[in-house]
């Protein structure tokens, strides 16, 4: 009989009241069966967003494992840096006679679900993408009752795969009654590859979404050139995508001749290769995002390709030291890692940071800027390994409390009176909000920064789609409140898995239950050793969700190998959608509505008839107005057609009959898109376009 293992505490608190209280801190430290550490993953030569090279603990979150040792499921997850270590698959199974247990049963059905659901929306995609989105009244009880000789046997809906699926969940629960479980193990992987071998991979699925990648430093030096950064951006210009993040400083090194930093990178001062990607990307009508380091000042990996000593702390912190961000035991680079750190709360380093952020935003026309390493180092407070000691930090912090927060540590010693017990705890809840201020403020001098000198630009940080209480205690990052004050435009999360189950765990929280105003939330998949069907399924997974697009790290993981192939073949050239979001709107609007019309034409989805011609007429009466909208803007229209919207999705179903693969599933995806629509509205309504 399998087991479950559960290593996620349940909180009563929500994580404001958790983060700010007492007991926070206490259960992050008294939960030691939560917190494990394991083994990075090989890492390409680039360095993925944020992501330190070594394992640092983590609190994990649930995914469903069944395993080779008894087929215990358990409910785990432990990475060190989710930029660096793929989160592994949120199930896995093997083939075998191991039994199933009823929540193992009950994940590999519901995966299976999820997997036939995406595939249809694909198939639907690619038809929809050629359908004319004009829905008509039925003429008559027989369209409404689709007679078999009206519905057109190549349908999507009628493919070999799903009927395989179909045919397996019609008997799931029987194969687990009778144990059966060898057969019901092999079926269900021989299901989930014959999907994964028919996803559509050879034809467009188009549709106005962000496709944003990030061209890292390795692929822009090996390119060496602006001939040769040319072929670069012809392969990321045929892949589809619209959006470059281009890694203009690394480690210290500003990519471009400087006059604020105190050298170029020496493997590009023979050229300029932001001003060549700038004007490649324009000719190619991608918007081109200048992605910078910003507290992060070194890197003893890049120390190695230049020949340096692994100790060097990079250009910056070589010339001022004390700007350096510290550990608790005085250490610039934190156990286990390979980055030093500024210190935020150094006023000389923000001013610095802040020059070279003006030089590049004036100086060159990029289109964006994005902020990365956009924290402090990892830590573990379970451990007592802190970090934020930088001299300025611990002399305003002294000024503010007269407390060194290096006598502080958020382990207490057990023999503490109850009022210094809590005095303690009181300082380090001081402690770490005065270290989450500084990170904040500095995003928002940038925001500010970018609305005085360029207010078109586009402001995004790469941020992790961990816990808000995790971040906030282990690397003080609280990016919800930098989109609640519309401070970024886009929060680019580094929710890197190695399947679509795993990726939806870490996106749905941030998609799903929270709602951001003007600020966008894109998830990002990474790219080293997915396949080709893995990286489909999970682009796929996040068109089903209510993202307004996606973004790949890294190039050079896409410049060679299937995914380019499968890129160029399902992706077409599109404008960026940001830079006209009503008309992007209005483009998705018009292929749901195709996608409503082919169903309806073929016989799989049915209306009331009491109900049809009004329904039919207020989903015809939201295209001409958001055609209105995207035409002549005005917050009239805007707010029209918002209350539109909210309705269909509000009503969505409630007089129509599916058939398809899941009605359940079907609905939920259209409810997505509607929503990713009125977001993208949302998004054209800021000051900022």
């Amino acid at each position: 009989m399998a087991t479950v293992h559960i290593t996620s505490p349940q909180w009563g608190l929500t994580v404001k009241q958790l983060i700010t209280s007492s007991l926070g801190i206490a259960l992050v430290l008294l939960w030691p069966g939560a917190i494990r550490a394991e083994q990075d993953s090989p890492s390409p030569s680039s360095v993925p967003p944020s992501s330190p090279a070594a394992p640092v603990t983590d609190i994990p979150a649930a995914t469903a494992v069944d395993n080779s040792s008894g087929q215990s499921v358990r409910v785990s997850q432990a990475i060190a840096d989710p930029a660096e270590a793929i989160a592994p698959p949120g199930l896995t199974v093997l083939p075998g006679e191991q039994p199933i247990s009823p929540y193992l049963a009950l994940a590999m059905r519901q995966e299976l679900e999820q997997l036939m659901g995406r595939f249809e929306s694909a198939l639907l995609l690619a038809r929809a993408s050629s359908q004319a989105s004009e829905l008509t009244l039925a003429p008559g009880t027989e369209q409404l009752t689709a007679s078999a000789g009206k519905v057109d046997l190549t349908s999507p809906l009628l493919h070999p795969a799903l009927a395989q699926g179909r045919q397996l969940l019609a008997e799931w629960s029987t194969l687990i009654e009778h144990q059966e479980y060898q057969a019901a193990r092999q079926r269900w992987l021989a299901t989930r590859q014959a999907i994964w071998n028919n996803f559509p991979m050879d034809r467009p699925l188009n549709q106005p979404e962000i496709r944003a990648v990030w061209l890292d430093r390795g692929t822009i030096v090996r390119a060496g050139s602006p001939q040769r950064l040319a072929n670069v951006f012809d392969r990321l210009a045929a892949a589809g995508f619209n959006t470059v993040f281009f890694e203009t400083v690394n480690a210290g090194y500003p990519i471009y001749p400087s006059r604020v930093a105190p050298t170029q990178n020496p493997l590009s001062r023979h050229w300029d290769p932001l001003a060549a990607a700038v004007e490649l990307a324009h000719e190619r009508d991608m918007e081109l995002h200048a992605w910078i380091w910003t507290f992060a000042a070194g890197n003893q990996l890049h120390n190695r390709i230049l020949n340096l000593p692994t100790d060097y702390p990079g250009p910056v912190l070589s010339l001022h030291p004390d700007w350096a961000g510290r550990d608790n035991r005085g250490e610039l680079i934190p156990r286990g890692q390979t980055k030093p750190f500024l210190d935020p709360a150094n006023p000389e380093v923000r001013n610095y940071l802040l020059r070279l952020i003006a030089e590049i935003i004036t100086q060159y026309e990029v289109d964006g800027l994005q902020l990365d390493y956009i924290r402090y180092p990892f830590q573990d407070p379970s451990a007592d390994r802190t970090f934020g000691y930088g001299q300025a930090a611990r002399q305003r912090f002294k000024a503010m409390t007269g407390i060194d927060p290096v006598e502080l540590s958020p382990r207490l010693e057990s023999d503490l009176s109850g009022p210094e017990r809590q005095r303690q705890l009181y300082l380090w809840e001081r402690w770490t909000e005065f270290r989450i201020q500084q990170v904040s403020s500095f995003v928002a001098e940038v925001s500010r920064l970018v609305q005085r000198q360029r207010p078109e630009l586009l402001l995004s940080a790469a941020t992790f789609a961990k816990p808000e209480r995790e971040r906030l205690l282990k690397i003080q990052q609280d990016w919800e409140h930098w989109a609640e004050q519309g401070w970024v435009d886009w929060i680019v999360l580094m929710s890197y898995a190695e399947d679509a189950n795993r990726l939806e765990s870490l996106v749905t929280p941030w998609l799903l239950h929270h709602d951001y105003e003007s600020t966008l939330v894109i998830p990002g998949i990474r790219l080293l050793a997915l396949s080709e069907a893995a990286a489909f399924d999970q682009i796929q997974a996040l068109r089903d969700l209510p993202a307004a697009g996606y973004a790949l790290f890294a190039a050079e993981n896409l410049m060679t190998g299937p995914v380019h192939r499968l890129l160029s073949q399902t992706q077409t050239a599109t404008s960026p959608p940001q830079q006209q979001p009503y008309q992007a709107a209005l483009e998705r609007y018009r292929i749901l509505k195709g996608e409503w019309s082919w169903l309806s034409n073929q016989g799989h989805l049915w209306l009331a008839p009491a109900s049809e011609a009004d329904w039919i007429a207020g989903v015809h009466q939201l295209e001409q107005d958001l055609a209105a909208l995207a035409q002549q803007p005005s917050p009239r229209r805007l707010n029209q057609v918002r209350s539109q919207l909210i309705s269909l999705r509000a009503t969505l179903g409630h007089t129509m009959a599916l058939r398809t693969v899941s009605n359940d599933y079907r609905l939920q995806t259209w409810r997505h898109r509607l929503t990713t629509i009125e977001r993208l509205l949302n998004y054209g309504n800021t000051a900022r376009r």
